[in-house]
């Protein structure tokens, strides 16, 4: 397949060119394993809004540690290795920045499925398992091989790709966050500038842990000073604001719901697709109680709701099965709806209170909070 080419391209290149002189782009082009990691550093450059997830990176990264530390790049005998430990390869890559919510799936299956899909015709995965032993390896085959007569190991390359991409990541983040700072201090004398802001985190190609984020500050302050009255009898009725609470991590795969509305129970799940397949499997998962989806789209509601009951019509052809799925779908809040809310929000004078939101979420999302105490723990300082 082509070689993808993007910003990051040349870091990869220069790493290479470094352990191999005048070879950098001859050894991209031999490995398929290197090649893996271009594609899947293309967010690297792109700033904090684009996707970048580290699972897979990971999986390969303590891996390929575990070869270095052992020496295997300098000595043969790996084809006897007894293999890393599950336990020390899951801890190791939780110590790592942005890690440590980090699972098991990349280094059980989700790399090799997704290497596979970009090399179909490639003989080897990059990991290697013993179910057995619960022992991994990564497969020597994509680590080492011979240009023009010359043996090359490209581990200590990847060690150095990885590293690099992270920390392009990580600038990225700081930037951003630092930016959020920025706005909460400047929005009181400067609240137009503060308001852009987050209208440029309400678009369709910003990363999806970023729109989960700025949907939920958005929403939580819209709903904030909506009362309700409620209570077991006409007589004694209890007054109560609504609270949307953010129930797990976002994009965490974990089959839950992402946020819960206190006191009316009414749920809420953000998606990037309009996919009927994916609408009515969260509708299950509850046993088709009613959800809100918050859609990162900018079609009209209409479009979407017609979308999903054409794409639902094709699959069940039922109609009595897709009507009780589409009664399902309680309301559609898409791009230009969040926009609208968040107006409604600025005319109580609540923007502030928005970012603050944001810069909350995004702390703990990131990870950033737990790091800066393991920084201030080990060395005193939070590193820059």
């Amino acid at each position: 397949m082509p070689i993808v080419q993007h910003e990051f391209t040349k870091t990869i290149i220069s790493i290479l060119e470094g352990y191999f002189p005048s070879l950098g782009e001859k050894v991209l082009n031999s490995s398929e394993l290197l090649q893996y990691l271009n594609i899947k550093t293309l967010s690297a450059n792109r700033g904090s809004k684009s996707r970048a997830a580290f699972a897979n990176h990971y999986a390969i990264y303590v891996l390929i540690e575990d070869y270095l530390t052992k020496e295997f790049n300098i000595k043969n005998g790996y084809d006897d290795y007894e293999g890393a430990q599950y336990k020390l390869l899951l801890s190791r890559q939780r110590e790592l920045p942005f890690g440590s919510k980090l699972q098991n799936h990349a280094l059980n299956h989700r790399l090799n499925e997704e290497f596979k899909k970009y090399f179909p015709t490639s003989p080897y995965l990059p990991i290697i398992r013993d179910a057995k032993t619960n022992r991994y390896w990564i497969n020597e085959n994509l680590i080492k091989f011979t240009i023009d007569n010359q043996q090359i190991n490209i581990a200590e390359a990847i060690r150095d790709i990885i590293d690099a991409y992270v920390e392009a990541r990580r600038k990225a983040f700081n930037e951003f966050m630092i930016y959020c700072q920025e706005m909460i201090d400047i929005q009181q004398q400067e609240p137009q500038r503060a308001i852009e802001f987050i209208r440029s985190l309400l678009k369709p190609n910003i990363d999806a842990r970023v729109f989960e984020i700025v949907s939920y500050a958005i929403l939580k302050e819209y709903y904030a000073e909506q009362l309700i009255y409620w209570g077991w009898s006409p007589d004694e009725l209890n007054a109560e604001y609504l609270v949307l609470y953010k129930t797990g991590r976002t994009n965490a795969n974990d089959g839950g719901i992402d946020f819960v509305m206190k006191p009316l129970g009414r749920f809420f799940q953000v998606t990037e697709t309009i996919d009927a397949g994916k609408y009515f499997l969260d509708i299950d998962k509850v046993q088709r109680y009613p959800i809100t989806f918050v859609v990162k789209t900018e079609q009209t509601i209409d479009e979407v709701l017609k979308r999903v009951e054409e794409q639902a019509t094709t699959r069940y052809k039922v109609k009595a099965i897709v009507r009780r799925y589409i009664e399902c779908v309680e309301e559609v809040i898409n791009i230009p709806e969040l926009m609208r809310r968040f107006d409604a929000v600025l005319e109580r004078n609540r923007g502030g209170e928005v970012i603050e939101e944001i810069v909350l979420q995004s702390r703990i999302e990131f990870n950033l909070e737990s790091e800066e105490e393991d920084a201030i723990a080990n060395e005193g300082i939070i590193e820059e």
